[in-house]
């Protein structure tokens, strides 16, 4: 199929000039069905994978229809309104809006909580053409008077299942029936169930629909696997993953999934304690300690970031080579989204998911959402033969038979305790080679400190 080079679409000068600039060549699927309605003055409702290009797919039409109809912005307005479920999202998001839009006399303001609204506020007396915001913070500003919605003429809904998943659909709903009604929208979210479709004909008029990969919940270019493990022993197998056969930190860039705030803190110390740089990112922390921690994973400072939920839609980083759910989610559609930041922008990836004897449901639930099996890897030094048989009733790999636990190729390790993202016990190996014998770099005789 030909695709449509952005050059030979109708987008204004200043824009295509920055598009040369970022070497912005061809349209992703996305962009490519998503641009021409929207360009043309059109609702939307697209439905993509994340990595896929979203961003770009509204915010080149917003900029182009500004360029267009320049107007000097009113105090405590904004022309166009981008909501987005997380502050990681917002920060990217205006990221976007500032190198598609270099070339135009625009501005921008982001809106977010977790820092003083002071900078927020001032940037709003002068008006805004663009305005990123999380609900929570906006609506807060918006009770306190320093945001007026009747000027907007572009909503964007970004990540709308994901707004739903964390309860946002009543601030959401509250912050439509502030602006006029005379607008364009646009809404965009990585699956289309009943809940996505109900706040959609809510929001939307006559949209067109575009969906990419229909049908299909999970990045087909993500080697997936699962590890059958006991809970005292997942602290070593991701060390085992973390770790090269010579005992050294890898430099594999790799995104390390916990369940808890309080979990992805203890992980993220405990494998600073195995000489594993590591940062740790949730919902606890202030957005100036989340952005550094993002910024030192994001050039290569640290090569793992411990993250829990609050992130699986707000990281942009290419180059994530293996996202480990140390902690299966709850839900299966948070499943895709964390594995989805790996294999971004055409390019392969790898996810490994840890399951203990609590965990069984939440993998059975996974495997259903997903209409296949997740390979069984074997192949590591700490596979439990004893987990539960599956509800889905066995398959490859799924066996309750042994009930022992296999011998380990290496030295003893102690046991930890089984509070925060699991048991945190000393030993561990490189995650290559299999030289029976061979001790951990945290040392295989070191205990648990629990």
């Amino acid at each position: 199929m030909t695709t449509t080079p952005f050059s030979a679409l109708p987008l204004a000068e200043p824009i295509q000039r920055a598009l040369r600039d970022l070497s912005y060549d061809t349209p992703s699927p996305i962009q490519e069905q998503a641009l021409p309605p929207q360009l043309e003055g059109r609702d939307i409702i697209g439905c993509a994978q994340t990595g896929t290009g979203k961003t770009a797919a509204f915010a080149l039409p917003i900029l182009h229809h500004m360029s267009q109809s320049p107007d000097r912005p009113v105090a405590n307005c904004a022309r166009a309104l981008v909501l987005t479920p997380t502050r990681e999202l917002a920060v990217q998001v205006g990221e976007s809006f500032s190198k598609y839009g270099k070339y135009l006399k625009l501005r921008h303001c982001l809106i977010y909580g977790g820092v003083s609204q002071k900078p927020q506020v001032n940037a709003m007396r002068r008006g805004v053409d663009i305005l990123v915001a999380t609900p929570g913070r906006l609506l807060d500003l918006i009770n306190q008077g320093h945001v007026d919605l009747q000027r907007v003429e572009f909503l964007v809904l970004d990540e709308v299942d994901r707004m739903l998943d964390m309860g946002f659909v009543h601030d959401v709903k509250k912050i439509a029936a502030m602006m006029p009604s005379e607008r364009q929208t646009a809404l965009f979210t990585a699956t289309l169930n009943g809940q996505v479709r109900s706040v959609a004909d809510r929001f939307i008029n006559d949209p067109v629909e575009i969906r990419i990969d229909p049908g299909k919940p999970v990045v087909e270019r993500i080697d997936q696997k699962v590890c059958h493990v006991r809970v005292e022993d997942k602290l070593p197998l991701l060390q085992y993953y973390l770790t090269e056969q010579d005992g050294s930190p890898s430099d594999l860039r790799t995104l390390v999934f916990s369940r808890t705030k309080h979990g992805c803190d203890k992980l993220s110390k405990k494998l600073k304690g195995f000489g594993i740089v590591s940062e740790a990112i949730h919902g606890n922390k202030t957005q100036a300690a989340r952005q550094k921690a993002l910024d030192r994973f994001r050039d290569g400072r640290v090569s793992v970031l411990v993250a829990t939920d609050v992130a699986a839609r707000g990281i942009d980083v290419k180059d994530i080579g293996l996202v480990v759910n140390f902690d299966l989610p709850n839900e299966a559609d948070t499943y895709v989204h964390r594995i989805g930041r790996t294999a971004r922008a055409e390019t392969s990836g790898r996810a490994i998911s840890f399951c203990d004897e609590g965990t069984t449901s939440e993998l059975f639930q996974i495997e259903r959402h997903l209409g296949k099996e997740i390979d069984l890897e074997r192949d590591q030094p700490f596979h439990y033969e004893g987990m539960p048989k599956s509800k889905s009733g066995g398959g490859k790999g799924r066996g309750q038979g042994g009930g022992g636990r296999r011998k380990r190729p290496y030295g003893r390790g102690g046991r930890g305790d089984r509070s925060g993202g699991g048991g945190f016990p000393g030993g561990g190996r490189g995650r290559s080679g299999a030289a029976q014998g061979s001790r951990g770099p945290a040392g295989a005789k070191r205990k648990a400190r629990g």
